[in-house]
């Protein structure tokens, strides 16, 4: 089916959905003139979707309004990732779609590299001992020690734009850095050594740190599994700002329990919230943010950008959109 057209600006109208971000708010300040409304939860957007000609959405959507949405014509997903969206059902039905890729780039970038930073240098263990007003003695024992990055090697899973600027920021700390890419004829950019996805087993034995940094894609699901954690080193800490499923959470914790690998920093888990009786809270050598690597407090504002970019290439007549996946 060919796509739907887009109506004028002035007889467009555009919905917000999102649990949290203040897309409206934001949007109100760029002055536009466009009709907008938002939503909040699952039930609003069921009950007031059929009004809208464009959504920007990320969690709350489904794909069973799609059959609800006569008007809709195009969604700016507020997310980098796509696997909610049913892409045949979607182009079926004539709805175009993109993603928000770039928008949290050097957010995740810079997430990830904290994390890491965390890892080597005993922050979670810090905080722990402030807490429990403990001024913790000096160490004899080197390898229970604070540890610096350079020297150390980072393996980088998924070269794209967020991984991409993680080597960069990993080469400023004096890293070596190696990268798993699908094509890793594209180049290499700030990684030392760009492999296929062929050679993930090959590199992981050389890595101190292995982040995730890839789409979930029926081919990265599970893509970190028992083998993969096998072939780590003892001292080697897995950082996942990817999707959940990338990682086979019940191996990783059996590999965590067992002490085969050091530890892990997840921003991302399999079921989020993350239920209380998941063992990955109470183990000590994992680092746990919740899913919060691309929020900042510019997040809403490069979102919109990508939005209004999109919607001027439709009323140019444009066939080519920002991050267009359907």
């Amino acid at each position: 089916m060919s796509a739907r057209p887009l109506p004028a600006k002035d007889r467009l109208t555009l919905c917000f959905a999102h649990v949290a971000y203040r897309m409206g708010e934001r949007f109100a300040l760029r002055n536009t003139g466009m009709n907008w409304f938002e939503v909040r939860s699952l039930d609003e957007l069921k009950a007031r979707i059929a009004e809208a000609d464009v959504l920007a959405c990320s969690g709350l959507w489904r794909n069973e309004f799609i059959a609800l949405a006569p008007r809709l014509a195009f969604i700016q997903s507020i997310s980098a990732g796509t696997d909610q969206y049913a892409r045949d059902a979607l182009r079926a039905a004539g709805i175009r779609v993109a993603s928000a890729q770039g928008a949290n780039e050097r957010a995740v970038a810079e997430h990830a590299i904290a994390l890491i930073l965390a890892m080597a240098r005993q922050i979670p263990e810090a905080r722990d001992n402030q807490t429990a007003k403990n001024w913790r003695g000096m160490i004899g024992d080197i390898a229970k020690r604070e540890d610096e990055l350079g020297g150390k090697t980072l393996a980088i899973v998924g070269l794209g734009r967020i991984g991409s600027r993680l080597a960069a920021l990993a080469k400023a700390f004096d890293m070596r850095v190696i990268a798993v890419r699908r094509d890793p004829s594209r180049g290499a950019g700030a990684a030392d050594e760009v492999v296929g996805e062929d050679g993930l087993l090959s590199i992981l034995p050389e890595a101190d740190f292995v982040a995730l940094t890839c789409p979930l894609t029926p081919q990265t699901e599970n893509l970190i599994d028992a083998k993969a954690l096998a072939a780590m080193k003892p001292s080697a800490y897995l950082v996942n700002v990817a999707r959940g499923k990338v990682v086979n959470e019940p191996a990783l914790i059996a590999a965590l329990e067992a002490k085969r690998i050091a530890g892990a920093a997840l921003d991302c888990v399999w079921e989020e919230p993350l239920p209380a009786t998941s063992p990955l809270w109470r183990l000590p050598c994992v680092l746990i943010t919740p899913h919060t690597a691309g929020e900042t407090r510019r997040y809403e504002d490069n979102v919109i950008d990508l939005l209004l970019e999109n919607l001027d290439r439709m009323w140019r007549g444009e066939t080519a959109l920002k991050n267009p996946f359907v």
